[in-house]
């Protein structure tokens, strides 16, 4: 259903002045395996609405302003094999941002974030998604900040040997002691403690050991949803101590019971065609749209995003809400949220439902700029008392 012409034109006009801030886009992973990372054979500048959700004229039409983008691999890759490949990743944003300076800016900053947007341009900062990025090394978690990473997502969806992950058996009871190392070595640098994908027990304890505020770079709500990648709401409660955000994001089976139960159905029909369960590619898709013929998928839509905005803001309260939509990381999205250029319409929908225009500039813009500045001063009180750390996993946790 469309948004009254009214109300997205008054969502236009506050992302006019306060766009928004996408906590996660996996559109390096997407082009690695479209076109090895090529982008004179896709051109973004150009509509890809055929084959991905993120192109330029799209992210502008949405109104994004700062777009992390996800410089993520799968965590079946391991060790040095899983480092190269997240510096490859880190390499293609850099190609990105430099094929289009017209349009897209490095922001290392929030400073430059607010500069960049100011210029007319999307600022493009880096997140790694999850801790085997880092093969257990601070060094390394340092030299990808050096190149420009600003938020690191402990785990992805199994655990590294210092954090457990949501979505695996738990071995580490939280963070290890290694692991509590990593976050305070994220803070002194400045880098943002992503706790998307991690176990309930990891989140409690990276916010009992953080100085810095935490994200959540695209998470949900449990209590709304009891999928394990949501957020349950003692953990929520704590963000206003920690001064983080949530990201809520729009991954159909994270948002929506349904869609749960749809989307397992359909990875083991992909398992059955030797694909992995979360495949996207062209040859997953067909799969995916033959088993949708025969088992309809479950339609989700804004307004399921709004249920988990309007609970996560309850609890956590407005200062300490995002978005993070995880486009080009999905086989489906939901109705009206089709692709980056459906920002508009949820924002719409939540302007129905009672928010503010101050209430979705904080949700678009002001919070997640808070929150980098926030880790920015920290970093630089840490910095002046304490040096790098050379602590090792042997040497930490045996």
């Amino acid at each position: 259903m469309t948004p009254p012409a009214e109300l997205l034109d008054e969502a236009r006009a506050v992302l006019a002045i306060a766009p928004v801030v996408d906590g996660h886009n996996d559109l390096p992973w997407a082009m690695r395996q479209l076109a090895g990372y090529d982008l004179g054979a896709v051109d973004l500048a150009a509509d890809q609405r055929h084959r991905l959700h993120t192109d330029l004229d799209r992210l502008t039409a949405g109104g994004v302003g700062a777009q992390f983008w996800s410089v993520f691999v799968p965590s079946r890759l391991a060790g040095d094999t899983a480092v190269s490949a997240t510096l490859e990743q880190i390499d293609f944003v850099h190609a990105l941002v430099d094929r289009f300076p017209d349009r897209l800016r490095l922001a290392l900053t929030a400073d430059q974030a607010e500069q960049a947007r100011a210029d007319g341009r999307i600022a493009s900062l880096m997140g790694a998604e999850g801790g085997h990025s880092i093969n257990s090394s601070l060094a390394t978690l340092r030299a990808l900040f050096a190149l420009g990473v600003r938020y690191l997502t402990l785990t992805h969806n199994d655990n590294v040997p210092w954090a457990d992950s949501a979505t695996d058996t738990p071995s580490a009871g939280g963070l290890t002691r290694f692991g509590e190392e990593v976050v305070r070595e994220m803070n002194r640098i400045g880098m943002l403690v992503d706790l998307s994908h991690t176990s309930p027990d990891t989140m409690r304890a990276a916010l009992r050991v953080t100085a810095a505020p935490v994200v959540f770079s695209h998470s949900s709500s449990r209590a709304v949803n009891d999928h394990p990648r949501n957020i349950p709401d003692d953990v929520l409660a704590q963000l206003p101590a920690n001064g983080g955000v949530a990201m809520a994001t729009f991954v159909p089976q994270f948002i929506d019971a349904r869609a749960t139960v749809w989307v397992a159905g359909a990875s083991e029909e992909l398992a059955a065609h030797g694909l992995h369960a979360l495949a996207n590619s062209p040859e997953a898709m067909k799969v995916l749209h033959a088993y949708e013929e025969r088992v309809p998928r479950p339609v989700t839509n804004a307004a399921t995003v709004a249920d988990h905005l309007d609970h996560m803001r309850e609890v956590a309260g407005i200062d300490h809400l995002g978005l993070g939509g995880d486009f080009d990381g999905v086989a489906f999205t939901p109705a009206g949220l089709d692709d980056v250029s459906g920002y508009p319409n949820l924002l719409a929908e939540l302007l129905h439902r009672g928010w503010s225009q101050a209430d979705l500039s904080k949700l678009t813009w002001q919070n997640a700029m808070r929150v980098l500045r926030s880790a920015e001063d920290v970093a630089r009180d840490l910095s002046a008392t304490r040096g790098p750390s050379l602590a090792t996993l042997a040497e930490l946790d045996g």
